[in-house]
């Protein structure tokens, strides 16, 4: 483990000379052992409003744990040491506790070139209420985990020597009703470990007053130009602003004008951005005051000529990127890492992590309910990634929930789109998931494009739609379908797929799940695939703009990612990459037992508990049994309904002779809704916790394999277990004949 000495020559004043060491943890990435005290993200994190002369403030700071009414530990040592910016519950905090209430404290030195400027201090992001002391004095708050903040250092400033730094944390976690996306105290399922405190990288920076404080930049493709819009400090409106624009070394436009002013630069013979060309403008902006036009800051920042909207092909509502459909198929990524929770551990892991959705075939990102540190988005511009940018949702899936801080869901949503509206990449908000804390829809789409024109809205990804917004998403597991057509909003999925593999040694605990499961990596590449086909006739014949699969990596105990929660692919990144350009053939099936999807099939069934196991055995006596036709659920469609908590099912079937190969390709088909159990000849074939989504191919146990009586005759007995909602079960048995050895 990697040991450090908090100490002076850190930069910190050494007010605490503790050892520091990052917790053990059951898996790591293989960024967490670059990690240096002494050189925490060590990039300049606001890659879009940029100065040469900033004091990087990540590293070792004093820490201890709080409680309601304290008061500021002005002056004294605390008794910890944190590694800032990485939230106490992190192993890379070098705590890797919860506490609801944070002291953080260091020291710094203002340097001698910086006097007669503003002093500013950022935040990249703090979860979840923020204090800020400076030797004594309280010099400002902030509410919001998600969105960066400053604040003017300069009046608290002591003299030329230490300048003590106290920051308070207060994070309610799951007992407010704040956006906190997937954290929890309960992690489990679809939730993962909380996030409380310092998680972004914090900074000083010396600016005079009149110094840029914001930029907007709106590239208009239609017009070849881009509208540029510079605020200053303090409110300053006297003062005269140039804005140059640079291809490479080279500038090919200028423009001065006035500090708010709109000012629209013409771009001669404009390269647009996309994903397979990710070209970038740089910004030099310069601002001067008063009649000796004596200067006052320039800074630096950069965009992408590219334009997003709805369009209509064949009669149907499409997405379309710089006046061209573009088939959108990406990942959702969770944002989570083992080491570090929500901070990525460093640049390159950042990077790492983009080009490997980008080898895997993919050219967009769902970003799921979180906020990425300002240098993930440099990064999918630069790389060309497409990006949907979800609002971290309140209460998600909290079964006693505390009300929807309405205030501060629109306070922090308003925050996100104005943070990140100049970012190339992202092209579509999503303010609500799955319904989650899901309210005032309409307006809050009217709020979005009124803060920001130039993107679609996503209103409710997989939940309720209101008509409002410019995209009309379902969520389905695992097989991905279209929603019906819209007249005027595009068809996404923005969540299907979920096949879960265990890879050992990968793992955070030794349990996990996902929607479907693989038996190895080839099982899941041909689920994968399998998946991916249908994607092709919903974009062709359904209309379907994009479809997001669930999920990039496995998150703590959720398994089902194309990647290990400590980065490790899982499958050929190249064969991916083929199933996701549509280059791999589908598999071919023969029927075996079929199902009811096409034919209703009579089964034997009861919703009274069978005594034993003997129900499940060839020669059991099911006369007294009902019997109908296939499927059984709530909503049967033409099918047997089945109302109540359990349902047990019975049938029996020839099986022809098979050859060995045969033999081994046999698949059960099986749709359920909720948890099913299936057995061949009382031995148990198929077991799993969770609703199939869709009707699944799904690999029989080897015991029930054997089981079976070739060229005779044989039983299907089946259990189904409804959680909640609806209900629906039907099974079959199919020759599964793999299409990933005909790739084209």
């Amino acid at each position: 483990m990697l040991r450090v000495v908090l100490a002076a020559s850190l930069g910190t004043a050494g007010y605490a000379h503790a050892e520091w060491q990052m917790k053990p943890v059951s898996i790591a990435t293989r960024f967490a052992a670059a990690v240096k005290p002494d050189n925490v993200l060590p990039e300049y994190p606001r890659p879009q409003l940029t100065r040469d002369d900033w004091l990087n403030l990540n590293g070792l700071w004093e820490f201890e744990p709080g409680k309601e009414g304290d008061t500021a530990p002005i002056g004294r040592t605390l008794t910890g040491t944190i590694l800032v910016p990485f939230a106490v519950e992190s192993a890379m905090s070098g705590v890797m506790e919860h506490h609801e209430r944070l002291w953080y404290r260091r020291a710094f030195y203002v340097p001698a070139g910086w006097r007669g400027k503003q002093i500013l201090l950022h935040f990249g992001a703090v979860d979840y209420e923020t204090e800020v002391f400076l030797n004594g004095k309280t010099v400002g708050t902030h509410k919001g985990g998600y969105d960066p903040f400053t604040m003017d250092l300069t009046p608290a400033l002591s003299g030329d020597g230490a300048q003590e730094l106290i920051v308070r944390v207060y994070d309610p976690s799951d007992n407010g009703g704040q956006p906190r996306g997937k954290q929890t105290l309960h992690p489990g399922g679809a939730m993962y470990t909380t996030v409380t405190g310092i998680w972004q990288t914090v900074w000083l920076e010396p600016v005079k007053s009149g110094g840029v404080e914001n930029l907007t930049i709106v590239p208009d493709v239609d017009g070849g130009l881009v509208k540029v819009t510079v605020d200053l400090l303090n409110g300053v409106k006297d003062a005269s602003v140039e804005v140059a624009v640079k291809d490479g070394p080279t500038v090919v436009a200028t423009q001065t004008g006035s500090a708010g002013q709109v000012l629209s630069i013409k771009i001669p013979d404009a390269k647009l951005w996309s994903p397979g060309s990710p070209h970038l403008y740089d910004l030099d902006v310069t601002v001067r005051r008063g009649q000796s036009d004596e200067f006052v800051d320039t800074v630096g920042s950069y965009f992408g000529m590219r334009k997003i909207e709805l369009g209509t092909v064949d009669g149907v509502k499409k997405i379309m990127l710089n006046g061209k459909f573009v088939f959108q198929i990406g990942p959702l990524d969770q944002g989570f890492w083992p080491e570090t929770i929500y901070t990525p551990p460093s640049d390159a892991a950042i990077e790492h992590e983009i080009r490997t959705t980008q080898a895997m075939g993919f050219n967009f990102i769902r970003k799921h309910l979180k906020v990425e540190p300002a240098r993930w988005y440099y990064w999918a511009d630069k790389l060309g990634m497409l990006v949907w940018q979800d609002m971290p949702s309140p209460n998600s899936y909290l079964a006693h929930a505390p009300p929807v801080d309405k205030a501060a869901f629109e306070r922090e949503l308003t925050r996100m789109v104005l943070t990140l509206r100049n970012v190339p990449s992202i092209i579509l908000w999503v303010p609500f998931n799955e319904s989650q804390g899901q309210h005032d829809t309409a307006r809050y789409v009217k709020l979005i494009k009124t803060l920001d024109p130039t993107r679609l809205v996503n209103e409710g990804s997989g939940g309720t739609n209101h008509g409002a917004g410019d995209v009309l998403d379902l969520h389905t597991y695992p097989t991905p379908i279209a929603p019906p057509p819209n007249a005027t909003m595009a068809l996404a999925c923005g969540e299907y797929g979920g096949v879960a593999l265990k890879v050992p040694g990968h793992m955070w605990r030794e349990h996990g799940g996902g929607y479907m499961d693989a038996s190895d990596a080839n099982d899941l590449l041909e689920k994968y695939s399998e998946l991916t086909y249908h994607l092709k006739d919903l974009r062709d014949n359904h209309g379907l703009s994009a479809a997001v699969y669930t999920q990039l990596t496995d998150v703590e105990t959720e398994i089902n990612g194309l990647q290990t929660y400590d980065r490790v692919p899982k499958v050929d990144v190249t064969m991916l990459a083929k199933a996701n350009h549509f280059e791999l053939a589908p598999p071919t099936y023969n029927v075996i037992v079929p199902t009811s999807e096409h034919e209703r099939q009579t089964w034997r069934y009861t919703t009274q508990r069978p005594a034993g196991d003997a129900w499940t055995k060839a020669g059991f006596d099911d006369a007294s049994w009902k019997q109908g036709p296939g499927g059984f659920g709530s909503n049967a469609k033409g099918g047997t309904a089945w109302k109540t908590d359990d349902i047990w099912l019975r049938r029996s079937f020839m099986l022809p002779k098979l050859t060995a190969e045969q033999l081994q390709r046999l698949r059960l088909s099986a749709n359920h809704d909720d948890d099913v159990d299936v057995y061949i000849n009382g031995v148990l074939a198929y077991h799993s916790p969770r609703n199939s989504g869709d009707y699944a191919n799904v690999k029989i146990s080897d015991e029930a394999r054997k089981a079976l009586v070739l060229d005779g005759e044989n039983t299907l007995a089946v259990h189904c277990h409804e959680q909640g909602g609806g209900s629906f079960v039907d099974v079959g048995l199919i020759d599964r004949i793999s299409g990933l050895a005909g790739m084209k």
